[in-house]
């Protein structure tokens, strides 16, 4: 467990994670010694991979020391809300909220969730040099170690290892912060997958040279521009918008499956309910039907959305439709001669030809009421606004942030967190950019906004995409001491919130309560949808070895433990810890749910193709029965066995070792591991 990391790490180099990428899809390309062949690599590329030497990439102090963070192992455990967990509303959702560094998150979610998630959205630290960034990280390295893994000069090291502890907030540590991250994201991402990074001037530039390294730059979707009002604070410009970044996992690949990110319309709804308005008031006059919507239309605030569609103002009998060019573009087009049904007499024939490919297309849509006459003018084409209910998202966009503020502040009692991201914002983009089955991640979860913006986007089309969000537990009382003004009053709110809920001052609390809060909501406005949705979650805590435990780790033989088991070092973890720790390790997720299995008295877990021996005091008998159980119960058929080697004798494992030899060779076909963590 611990012990095996600690081990990993300290042969992790800067590429680790790259080439054991390479390893895995040209492992033929390896010499025997584990180098990489280049010329086997060009040769295996073939003509067709264009190879470019201009050497063009961002470079800031700190970056090879942020790859080599990207290839350690995760020393924390996972350590789950055993009470919360438990609760009706929690215990069969597949929705987490993991308190915890997004760093040794996102190494923990990739066992489970690698290449599966199809849209990530952070806000992360803008580095405005008045928000709190600071980089600091607890990586212990000595200055000779550092120079080895990074092939640089002790004092070279010894400069990276100096701005690591002295809590830098330039461009560097910022980069150095966000690139470790962002490449474990993009491991994350489905074929299909989306990022969304929002930032401001501060950084916009510095993020976009790194996005386009780490997720490339043929991957670049938009740099969609959120204007949310007037700054009048600035110095100089009223700042009134800030960006978010959005990169593809593989846009060749979204191209090829055409997949579909247009949003729906806004300000539909209110439109079809006026046209059956005015058609159950004039009948068949669709004339004046249409006259009535032109001014309905001019009577609305110009930020109605409904008024975005004010080109459709003609009603006819199949609804309400805009009168659009009938020509083909370019020219060249045929031009028939044609008689308007309604007066008799021949129409314009417009400039450019008629847009159909045969006269009898277009008799045939005349016939059937689709063509628009205008008298003895050019006519039109009827397009139906119910057969073009989507568009493509602009890359502008208004949305006043003061709302998402006063929503907050309306749910939470109070004001609690500052210039919270606007949840329909975010709802609206996961409805445009994900399907009802996504899953969905934010690992800089902040208020908890993006937990409120998946539930609403569910509620929106029905849909079941899954949550998972990421919070550090930053201290509130040490923010409260550091803060003055508008900032200091906010905290003493939060901390008050928590207070009243019984809660940790911590602020990743702050989104867990507003997760609950927004889930009673959403409950109480919607009682029969609120039964289907998963409007619960699993909480879990990921916290660092401690010390003393780390010290017993290390000064643990087996060999002085031949005789006796200990259950000492399980005590500092805890069963519940070490299981969740283990299941989430391999692969089943943090909502995993193992069965108990009893050996005679002694409790073990079994998932899929594991079980797990946790305590000490397994028995000859307990070792007889799982064997028994190998032979006798043909479903029974994990590969593993793992052991907390702690908790267990060499004699004990030698036993068990044995027995699970002998499976095989009783003709079960079943070969079984028999996995010692420490």
């Amino acid at each position: 467990m611990i012990k095996d990391a600690m081990e990993k790490n300290e042969k992790a180099t800067p590429n680790g994670a790259d080439l054991e990428v390479l390893k895995k899809h040209f492992r033929m390309c390896f010499n025997s010694d584990g180098s990489l062949d280049l010329e086997k690599l060009k040769a295996r590329l073939g003509d067709q991979v264009a190879i470019s030497n201009e050497g063009y990439e961002l470079k800031f102090l700190g970056k090879n020391y942020a790859r080599l963070l990207t290839s350690l192992e995760t020393t924390t455990v996972v350590v789950p809300d055993k009470e919360h967990n438990a609760k009706p509303e929690n215990a069969k959702s597949r929705n987490v909220y993991i308190s915890g560094d997004n760093l040794d998150a996102l190494k923990h979610l990739l066992k489970s969730k690698q290449g599966q998630v199809k849209c990530i959205y952070i806000d992360p630290p803008y580095n405005t040099g008045s928000d709190g960034f600071v980089y600091n990280d607890s990586f212990g390295f000595k200055v000779e170690e550092l120079a080895s893994k990074l092939s640089i000069s002790e004092d070279e090291a010894q400069r990276i290892l100096d701005f690591t502890r002295r809590g830098s907030a330039s461009h560097s540590a910022w980069l150095m912060f966000m690139y470790p991250r962002l490449m474990l994201a993009r491991e994350l991402l489905a074929k299909d997958g989306v990022i969304f990074i929002s930032i401001d001037d501060n950084e916009q530039a510095n993020l976009k040279l790194m996005c386009d390294e780490i997720f490339g730059e043929q991957n670049f979707i938009a740099q969609f521009i959120w204007r949310g009002g007037r700054r009048n604070a600035a110095k100089f410009v009223s700042t009134s918008h800030e960006y978010m970044l959005a990169y593809a996992s593989s846009l060749s690949y979204c191209e090829t499956k055409s997949v579909d990110w247009q949003e729906h319309k806004k300000g539909l709804d209110a439109i079809y309910a006026k046209v059956d308005e005015l058609m159950t008031q004039y009948k068949t006059n669709y004339m004046k039907a249409s006259e009535a919507l032109v001014e309905w239309y001019k009577s609305l605030a110009e930020d109605n959305p409904s008024k975005d569609h004010d080109h459709y103002k003609w009603i006819d009998k199949n609804g309400v439709y805009f009168a659009a060019d009938i020509s083909r573009g370019g020219g060249g087009g045929p031009k028939w001669p044609l008689t308007n049904p309604e007066t008799g007499r021949p129409v314009t024939v417009p400039e450019r030809g008629w847009s159909y490919g045969t006269l009898k297309e277009l008799e045939s849509d005349v016939e059937a009421g689709l063509v628009h006459f205008n008298g003895d003018g050019v006519p039109c084409k009827k397009l139906y606004l119910k057969e073009s209910e989507k568009q493509l998202k602009e890359t502008v966009f208004y949305k006043d942030r003061r709302g998402s503020s006063k929503r907050l502040r309306a749910l939470m009692g109070s004001d609690v967190f500052e210039f919270p991201k606007d949840e329909e914002v975010l709802r609206d983009f996961f409805n445009t950019f994900t399907d009802e089955h996504s899953t969905v991640v934010d690992f800089f979860s902040g208020s908890g906004t993006t937990f409120q913006s998946v539930f609403l986007a569910n509620l929106a089309d029905g849909g079941c995409r899954q949550v998972i969000a990421v919070q550090l537990p930053e201290s509130l009382d040490e923010k409260l001491q550091k803060s003055s003004g508008v900032a200091k009053k906010i905290c003493q709110n939060a901390i008050s919130f928590l207070d009243a809920e019984k809660l940790p001052h911590t602020l990743d609390y702050i989104g867990y309560g507003r997760i609950k809060r927004a889930a009673a909501k959403i409950a109480a406005e919607n009682p029969l949808l609120a039964k289907t949705m998963d409007l619960g979650f699993k909480h879990y805590t990921l916290k660092e070895v401690e010390g003393k435990t780390l010290d017993k780790i290390e000064k643990f033989d087996l060999n002085d433990n031949a005789l006796a088991a200990t259950d000492d070092i399980l005590k500092e973890f805890g069963v519940e810890t070490v299981l969740a720790t283990w299941l989430v390790h391999d692969g089943y997720g943090f909502s995993a749910a193992p069965k108990v299995i009893d050996l005679d008295g002694y409790k073990a877990y079994w998932m899929e193709k594991h079980v797990y021996l946790i305590e000490p005091g397994l028995s000859d008998k307990g070792i007889s029965a799982l064997f028994d159980k190998f032979e006798t119960e043909g479903s029974f058929n994990p590969g593993n066995v793992v052991v907390f080697g702690y908790s267990f004798s060499w004699t004990q494992l030698e036993a068990l070792k044995n027995n699970l030899l002998k499976i095989a060779a009783n003709g079960t076909n079943k070969h079984v591991l028999l996995d010692k963590r420490y």
